[in-house]
């Protein structure tokens, strides 16, 4: 039987695994990433519903890993500006990019909403041109072993002819970048904290009569928050928006199977009005929102990073900035255990990565369970309490640019990949 030996051994090809990749592609590491389904490299006329709002610490990764030159040639929206206001109360922030300092770097965004399938497909493009990367597509794991100095992989998956083919593989790293369902999480027996946040996540695109101007907007409704992203219409028009409406089950189920007027008109209700009438132009998705915490982010051999680590409610939109910044910190890791010639698997060398990312992931758990307590519901007094909140943070200064530093990713515990890029 043929087996391939790797350095490090990714499975999931998606955005934050494909990352992961890209950020040990100029090193003498061999890679391989393991995907169950070829992405497809042609931009789909139609925008895809499931979007990711990139902060700027992001945009900094994708452009030092090549991608952003692919990203940029396709449908991306940079954002300037937030508006956040509580419904039927005083509560509001409003920001911008030039709200705060950013040293050298020049930002004029926030940061940019993309389609996850441009994102992966950009990364996707970026992996195939390395050498040193190898992309096992289709194909699946079967089992995996830990041995003392290396891991064993079973693969199978679909050769030319369409007949189902199986690879070994050794590896001295596995990581698991397969998401919120992680195989290899499961694998390695690592315990998982996790409760239901009882809201289900209604995605769709929106066509707006007014335009976005480049805006991302949240208002907070007693049944949860609802969000516009601003998304490129690609004809020089701005009038197209990603909506993620946080609600609970029931209502998600209602609204997205009721008629389009209707849905149109108790979303522009919704929304109060603030760009006009929405009409829905694509199929609403529903999916379930549910937080997920793994007791372990590495053991001897493993390493987790992205959704299969952690997953967290959408009313940020810090899901893939948390994702990519795994994938940049374990990228630095392994690269300074390999330049200092430690072993890259064993545990004791992947305790600095698990320390960094499981306290970073911990706190914005905690920050978006809190944010989600306070923001939900009627109660007269707590929709005081938040309204003082959101007046305070935009009207005191020092306090409004570390809200803003926070929401373009740009914290003071960044790896290397993601800071600032420093313009002549």
């Amino acid at each position: 039987m043929n087996i391939q030996s790797f350095d490090v051994t990714i499975i999931g090809g998606g955005m934050v695994g494909l990352a992961l990749a890209c950020a040990l592609k100029d090193s003498d590491l061999s890679v391989a990433v393991i995907e169950g389904k070829t992405p497809n490299l042609e931009l789909p006329p139609e925008h895809e519903i499931r979007v990711s709002a990139l902060s700027q610490a992001s945009k900094n990764l994708l452009t030092r890993l090549g991608a952003w030159p692919h990203i940029s040639a396709s449908r991306h929206q940079p954002y300037q500006a937030m508006q956040v206001w509580d419904r039927d109360s005083f509560g509001k922030i409003e920001f911008d990019a030039q709200s705060v300092k950013t040293g050298s770097s020049g930002e004029q965004n926030l940061g940019a909403i993309v389609e996850n399938s441009i994102i992966q497909a950009a990364l996707w493009q970026c992996a195939q041109a390395a050498s040193n990367i190898t992309l096992f597509h289709p194909f699946h794991c079967q089992s995996v072993a830990m041995g003392e100095r290396e891991s064993w992989l079973s693969l199978i998956g679909a050769g030319d002819d369409n007949k189902s083919v199986t690879q070994s593989l050794t590896t001295k790293l596995v990581v698991g970048a397969d998401g919120a369902n992680s195989w290899l999480r499961t694998q390695a027996d690592i315990p998982l904290t996790s409760w239901d946040y009882g809201h289900h996540a209604l995605v769709a695109t929106i066509e707006t009569d007014l335009n976005h101007d480049n805006t991302a907007r949240q208002v907070f409704l007693p049944e949860g928050p609802l969000a516009f992203l601003p998304l490129d219409n690609g004809d020089g028009e701005s009038n197209l928006c990603s909506i993620v409406w946080s609600l609970p089950p029931e209502l998600a189920a209602e609204l997205s199977q009721c008629d389009e007027t209707e849905f149109n008109r108790r979303l522009t209700t919704a929304f109060d009005n603030r760009l006009g009438y929405c009409q829905v132009k694509s199929a609403r998705g529903v999916f379930p929102l549910k937080m997920r915490y793994a007791r372990r982010f590495a053991k001897e051999r493993i390493a987790l990073v992205g959704d299969a680590a952690h997953t967290i409610h959408p009313l940020a939109g810090l899901g893939v900035n948390l994702g990519f910044l795994d994938a940049a910190a374990l990228a630095q890791t392994i690269l300074d255990n390999h330049h200092q010639g430690k072993d890259i698997g064993e545990l004791v060398n992947l305790r600095s990565y698990e320390r960094w990312r499981k306290s970073e992931a911990m706190q914005m758990i905690a920050a978006m369970e809190g944010f989600k307590q306070l923001f939900s519901g009627d109660n007269p007094l707590k929709k005081l309490v938040r309204d003082v909140g959101l007046v305070a943070v935009d009207k005191v200064k020092p306090v409004k640019e570390v809200f803003v530093r926070h929401a373009m990713g740009l914290t003071d515990d960044l790896p290397d990949l993601a800071k600032p890029i420093i313009k002549d």
